[in-house]
């Protein structure tokens, strides 16, 4: 991002002698919307065109379901056959560009969190705020508090950064339990079969008892009809008959009672099964998900495995081949990623005979000097977890037009880095320009 909504400790001001805290610079500058009265939404909260644009990313993937936001974009763009993250992009993108787009996301996210917003809106001061914001992590109420917070006329850009950092601090929580949920599913599962087994011999019970009723009353009536037609009987046995007839009806009833009371837990535990069921599918997604990203992990684990072995003297294996053949008098390009992990990295590329060079993606050097390093690369790669959606979309732009084939980098480490290089050539070259469908080489 070319202005995070929050500081680093690499660019903060010196630390304060008396406390020993960090003592920011213009703290306020990326996190503080403009103050105009005219311009602020409905009951005096901020609207979204006021706030800074690096909240944008993280509202807009917190505050509405992929569902929601693909009904929305679809309004400005093309969304057949684009994948969730593709149409994150674009909204961040349209949202930064397009007053229209802003206008939409604000009315679409006051109308999902008009409760919330309601309730915040009684609070006058900065403190009672940020105990609302406490209150909802503590209870995990996030999206609704967190468009709440950041839209409010007291929030402080102390409370917007602090919101911001616990909502980005959450997504790498996510990942501690999913061991958790792989068992909470297995239970789930167990939970299903069991509730299935009840539920058919509830279902049995039921029909049995629904028959044994059936012809209780048919009885009933038979007996009665007797009754009725034999006036000859005495006088005592009439009234025993009657008596009999009586405790049949009231067994009868209870019968009755007795179904109707196996219908509601019958009812009950298929309620119990389809909502077990549907738990279960999205339980199983999310094993499918951490499927592949072990998958991935594992390729960058080889590769860095690889990378030891060569360093360690011994003979190249499969992967280093590999490196060697696509890396050999090979340019390359890295945009964006961490500073402290470029050493590696070019003394792995130029030990398997390649060139390298690196650009911050608009941080550290100026951004007109991007297209000049491309022109001069082969290969230009990035990691999506380093650089924002802006510079994304212009390395894209920018290599369509030029010709250069582009690889996006799951991370910033270089074991990702080995592990793209270290792939068969043709796996490497789905990451070609012309692939790109989303970038026009004309218009962007």
């Amino acid at each position: 991002m070319l202005h995070p909504p929050f500081k680093l400790l690499s660019s903060a001001s010196p630390v304060d002698a008396a406390s020993g805290r960090v003592v920011f610079r213009n703290a306020a500058a990326c996190c503080e919307p403009t103050e105009n009265a005219e311009d602020t939404a409905p009951g005096g909260r901020v609207r979204l065109s006021e706030l800074d644009t690096n909240f944008y990313c993280s509202v807009i993937g917190t505050c509405l379901t992929t569902g929601e936001l693909r009904k929305l974009i679809a309004r400005f763009s093309d969304v057949e056959g684009a994948s969730d993250l593709e149409i994150h992009h674009d909204a961040v993108r349209l949202a930064t560009q397009n007053t229209a787009v802003t206008k939409a996301l604000q009315k679409a996210l006051d109308h999902r969190h008009a409760p919330v917003i309601q309730r915040l809106s009684k609070i006058h001061d900065a403190p009672a705020l940020t105990a609302c914001w406490e209150e909802a992590l503590r209870q995990g109420e996030i999206p609704g508090a967190y468009w709440a917070v950041l839209m409010h006329r007291k929030a402080t850009a102390e409370l917007r950064q602090r919101a911001f950092g616990d909502v980005h601090m959450l997504s790498h929580l996510v990942g501690a339990a999913n061991r958790a949920d792989i068992r909470r599913l297995e239970a789930l599962e167990r939970d299903n079969i069991e509730l299935r087994e009840r539920l058919d011999r509830h279902q049995v019970r039921s029909l049995e008892l629904l028959e044994e009723r059936d012809k209780t009353i048919a009885g009933l009536k038979h007996e009665l009809i007797e009754a009725g037609n034999a006036r000859s009987i005495a006088s005592p046995e009439a009234a025993d008959l009657a008596l009999a007839a009586r405790a049949r009806a009231e067994e009868g009833e209870r019968a009755a009672a007795l179904i109707a009371v196996q219908t509601g837990r019958r009812e009950r535990a298929e309620q119990a099964a389809v909502a077990a069921v549907a738990e279960a599918n999205r339980l199983a997604e999310e094993l499918e998900h951490l499927r592949q990203h072990a998958i991935a992990l594992g390729r960058e684990l080889a590769a860095a495995e690889a990378q030891l072995k060569l360093n360690a003297g011994e003979a190249a294996s499969g992967a280093g081949a590999d490196l060697d053949r696509q890396l050999q008098g090979r340019r390359v390009l890295y945009v964006g990623g961490r500073p402290s992990a470029m050493p590696a990295i070019r003394d792995l590329v130029q030990r398997h005979g390649g060139e390298f060079r690196r650009h911050g993606g608009g941080l550290e050097d100026r951004a007109g000097l991007l297209a000049s390093a491309v022109s001069w690369a082969q290969v230009v790669v990035f990691p999506v977890d380093c650089i924002d959606h802006e510079s994304v979309d212009n390395i894209k732009r920018i290599c369509v037009r030029q010709q250069v084939r582009y690889m996006p980098l799951r991370s910033a480490g270089i074991g990702c880095f080995a592990a793209a290089f270290s792939a068969p050539p043709a796996d490497v070259g789905g990451a070609s320009p012309s692939s790109d469908r989303s970038i026009c080489p004309r218009h962007g």
